[in-house]
């Protein structure tokens, strides 16, 4: 009676899991960093135009309600999304060193710009210079003083931007890149020689009655 060994099967399903999962990843992380930076540079320019501040001053004797928007407050948040938005953009454009100083441009953006507008929810600069307009006199200030939540949501926005510059730092080097998309696009066409086009009949009998092989090239 003879006895039959068992020999292992390899398992190639199981040897390619690893490199499509480090491609699911990339994949996924590449579309939520351009969701998180897009969303949070459209919400710090959209907030920017909004009511951070609001106050009273004393004019001829009563009082006068004033309110500040955040372009008023500081103008940091949105030169920064701004720069976001180009850095986010800038990352598809360039590749190895160049995409990870990007990636950190990105992020430094996002951070930068939350750090401006949390401060900026507790300033009362910009209203105590309309209160100073307002009344004619330089050193007063406003009263009752009051933040509405939109710098919060600014700060927010910030963090969002953050979030996408730490993707990108993470996960970048394996996104795809737009000049090497477009070399690989045309490469092979450059490469490729022209096929030449087929001779007439006619012109095949000429080179013969001139002792010439048509069949030859050039």
């Amino acid at each position: 009676m003879g006895y039959v060994s068992a020999v292992p099967v390899p398992q190639p399903r199981a040897q390619s899991a690893a490199p499509s999962s480090a491609s699911d990843i990339g994949r996924r992380s590449l579309v939520v960093a351009l969701l998180l930076g897009a969303v949070g540079a459209a919400v710090i320019l959209l907030t920017s135009g909004q009511t951070w501040a609001e106050g009273t001053a004393d004019v001829g004797g009563g009082t006068l309600a004033l309110d500040a928007e955040g372009r008023d407050v500081t103008g940091v948040p949105t030169a920064l999304a701004i720069v976001g938005l180009a850095a986010l953009v800038a990352v598809f454009a360039v590749r190895r060193a160049g995409r990870m100083l990007v990636s950190a441009l990105l992020a430094l953006s996002g951070a930068g710009a939350a750090v401006a507008a949390f401060r900026g929810a507790y300033d009362s600069a910009a209203l105590d210079q309309q209160a100073a307009r307002t009344s004619g006199n330089t050193s007063a200030t406003i009263d009752a003083l009051t933040h509405t939540a939109w710098p919060f949501v600014t700060a927010a926005a910030g963090v969002l931007i953050l979030l996408a510059g730490l993707l990108a730092l993470r996960y970048g080097r394996s996104w795809p890149s737009m000049s090497g998309r477009y070399e690989r696009e045309a490469s092979p066409r450059d490469r490729k020689p022209r096929a030449a086009a087929p001779e007439r009949p006619e012109e095949l009998w000429k080179a013969l009655d001139r002792g010439e092989d048509p069949t030859t090239d050039g």
